[in-house]
């Protein structure tokens, strides 16, 4: 999997996720979605990396949904099309995921070979996580 930097969709496995998404019915994004959460999700101990950058991308999708998110998706990476209304439910299986991701167990908390890099990487996700967050206006 190639990496280039510790944004949500700086992988070579987010930007196929991305390409997924498009020209999918609102349902099968729903789906697609909530399917790169399961598997982070239901996985054993340890999580891996393609999985966990699917679901951060994913979570930053979800996100950047919401009303006044602090997520923006660039254009360049993010999909063609905006994304449909998302369920709620999609937050709080975002929110569980990435805290998944963000173990010890994951291959993408403890994959970086640049120290600093982990932590910027890490400190994007928690603000992904802090996006999904509930809050009254969501949604």
């Amino acid at each position: 999997m190639g990496t280039w930097g510790t944004g949500p969709f700086d992988s070579d496995r987010a930007a196929d996720f991305v390409d997924e998404l498009e020209g999918l019915t609102r349902q099968q994004v729903i789906d697609v979605l909530e399917r790169a959460f399961q598997r982070v999700t239901d996985s054993a101990e340890r999580v891996d990396g393609g999985d966990g950058a699917e679901a951060v991308a994913a979570g930053a999708l979800v996100a950047s949904t919401l009303p006044d998110s602090p997520i923006g998706i660039n254009p360049d990476v993010g999909p063609s099309e905006p994304l449909p209304s998302l369920p709620p439910a999609l937050c709080t299986s975002a929110r569980l995921a990435l805290h998944r991701v963000l173990q010890d167990g994951s291959e993408m908390a403890t994959g970086w070979v640049d120290g600093a890099d982990a932590d910027q990487w890490r400190e994007q996700v928690r603000q992904i996580v802090q996006a999904l967050q509930p809050r009254a206006d969501h949604f």
